[in-house]
């Protein structure tokens, strides 16, 4: 398992420097050098034929990624790049191989989030990507596994790490957007939707970054503030035990609530669409009730003028009245959930509109200009154990695509790069009129042409790729002219 892990590591020259007394990978398409990942020597006693093996092919791979460089569109400033795990990493390299890197001359600033390198790394690796990406602005991320007690003793882990998306959320301070990407000939599972619908979804506290724990028996929980200027802790009860069971801490900061309502409303307005906030504060009248009243507040000051401007509006709604909203809605509207709300409701919408496949992932900090793309689905386990025994898949390879296009044009309107915008936009566009002229992977295929669909009515998972490479080819070269 471990050995593979590398070997679908494509573009895949490692150099190898004892700086620091650590193992550096390097990019071959890139001069940079990245993050730490382990010993040298640990790494040689567990792949002994993967360093015999780099040298030969290094040279090779650096000359063939420098050809026809004056051809390519030289990005002007680095993008850190997180890699992923299973079927996802695959499709991820196919990408960067035939839909990147033959196009733009990019400086890649990688990080190896696969789940052995977690491991190996004690999560540090995770930790420096996200750092990177406040550094440098903009990042793309590959799926990856976050290891649940199954995990742990498959991959034989030191301990059930936290997810990455959450951690990197966390140390962004931001909130994740995600919206369906439509193709006219996938229909829709809730044919009412006409619009598409984007899930702001705060990224910061609440259950991911919660405190949890087992209580043996019975006994009293109590949850205790100590102010920091030393005056007397807050002590709170929370419930008296009779037996055995659970429970949980979490928590949230004004700050953070902030910006999350800042960008949600910067959102909605740039898009020209009204924005709804939904919580559960009838219940939790101090904790959701702290939402309510920051979003607000922020309106209010900041929002609310430049809203009626272009008659547009922000609403708070309960979340099981928002729901129902939504099932009933034509779409066209932002909805601003928190943390585990918009988990849930992301996926809810994504396969509303069709398909998981078919979803724009972005996470934009709280200051403004860092933004981290990646892809909305899981890292395909299943696909990848059919592609583990040399079998035929067909994953689709769309979210993962538009995590680097949503990427780099950040990186372009960042830098005022218009023919790197304009190369995105033809990547975006190639995308969906592929799948608008018939080509397609098998899960499309079935929403498109029922349960049954036979082979002849879609791609493999590097068939679709290749359709997607030859079309993007076609259209440059149609604008070249």
């Amino acid at each position: 398992m471990r050995l593979l892990r590398l070997r679908t590591m494509s573009p895949a020259a490692f150099l190898l420097s004892t700086s620091h007394s650590s193992l550096l990978l390097r990019n071959p398409h890139s001069d940079s050098f990245f993050s730490p990942v382990s010993n040298r020597l640990h790494f040689h006693a567990r792949f002994p034929n993967i360093l015999s093996s780099t040298a030969c092919r290094t040279a090779s791979l650096r000359s063939f990624a420098s050809l026809a460089t004056s051809d390519k569109i030289k990005v002007r400033n680095p993008i850190v790049e997180m890699d992923g795990d299973e079927m996802a990493r695959v499709i991820w390299n196919m990408i960067k191989d035939k839909l990147i890197f033959p196009y733009l001359d990019l400086d890649i600033k990688y990080f190896d989030l696969g789940i052995l390198n977690r491991d190996d790394t004690d999560d540090k690796v995770t930790i420096e990507s996200a750092e990177a990406t406040l550094k440098y602005n903009v990042a793309v991320k590959c799926a990856t596994i976050t290891p649940d007690e199954g995990r742990v003793k498959e991959f034989k882990l030191k301990k059930m790490w936290r997810s990455p998306n959450g951690t990197i959320r966390n140390i962004l301070n931001g909130t994740v957007f995600r919206e369906p990407i439509i193709c006219r000939n996938i229909p829709r599972i809730v044919p009412g939707w006409k619009l598409p619908i984007c899930i702001g979804r705060h990224g910061f506290g609440d259950v991911y970054r919660a405190t949890e724990m087992i209580v043996e028996g019975p006994g009293k929980l109590k949850m205790v503030f100590v102010p920091a200027d030393g005056i007397e802790p807050v002590e709170l009860s929370v419930y008296d035990y009779k037996g055995p069971g659970i429970a949980l801490a979490m928590y949230n900061v004004d700050q953070s609530i902030r910006a999350f309502a800042e960008s949600s409303m910067a959102m909605a307005y740039k898009k020209r669409w009204p924005l709804y906030l939904s919580t559960k504060n009838t219940i939790l009248k101090t904790y959701d009730g702290r939402f309510k009243d920051i979003f607000q507040e922020v309106y209010e000051q900041n929002w609310k003028v430049k809203f009626e401007e272009q008659s547009i509006w922000y609403e708070h709604r309960l979340i099981d009245d928002m729901v129902a909203y939504a099932v009933k809605s034509e779409g066209g509207y932002v909805w601003a959930c928190k943390n585990y709300d918009g988990d849930v409701q992301s996926d809810f919408v994504a396969q509303g509109f069709g398909s998981l496949g078919l979803m724009t992932s972005v996470l934009l900090a709280s200051d403004g200009k860092t933004l981290e793309a990646e892809a909305a689905h899981g890292t395909v386990t299943r696909h990848y154990r059919v592609y583990q025994k040399g079998q035929e898949t067909s994953t689709n390879s769309i979210a993962s695509i538009f995590a680097w296009t949503r990427g780099l044009e950040h990186r372009g309107k960042l830098d005022k790069h218009d023919e790197l915008l304009d190369f995105v936009q033809k990547l975006e566009s190639t995308c969906v009129e592929t799948v608008e002229s018939g080509k397609m992977t098998k899960d499309l295929a079935i929403i498109a042409h029922g349960p049954k669909v036979s082979r002849d009515f879609y791609l493999s998972t590097e068939e679709f790729i290749d359709a997607v490479s030859e079309n993007l080819n076609k259209k440059l070269q149609l604008a070249a002219v």
